[in-house]
């Protein structure tokens, strides 16, 4: 399993609901996509971070470069220029283990 982690900075008074509407609609079937987090900074609500997963990192850059989803999110894109101050930033992982409470 692979996993990207993307950290942006909302500007004030911003709100992201509508970007991540169109994200999630712009998804293809078979991507590869396991989960996606948005998340926001208790302590700093204006940081924002995004922690998605895969199956693999060759199906994340597949996902990546996938017409149909370019496509469908260059409303997503030019939305994200008004939101966010400055470029993400991303930090690739590779997935060294995964469980979740059983007990759950």
């Amino acid at each position: 399993m692979w996993a990207q982690l993307i950290e942006m900075k909302l500007g004030d008074g911003q709100d992201p609901s509508e970007m991540i509407r169109l994200i999630r609609a712009a998804e293809q079937p078979g991507s590869g996509l396991v989960h996606s987090y948005f998340m926001r900074d208790q302590a700093d609500p204006q940081r924002v971070i995004t922690l998605v997963m895969f199956e693999s990192e060759q199906k994340a850059r597949q996902r990546e470069n996938d017409p149909r989803r370019t496509e469908q999110l260059a409303s997503a894109r030019s939305m994200m220029a008004d939101l966010f101050e400055g470029p993400p930033s991303f930090t690739d992982l590779e997935v060294v283990e995964q469980w979740t409470d059983a007990t759950a």
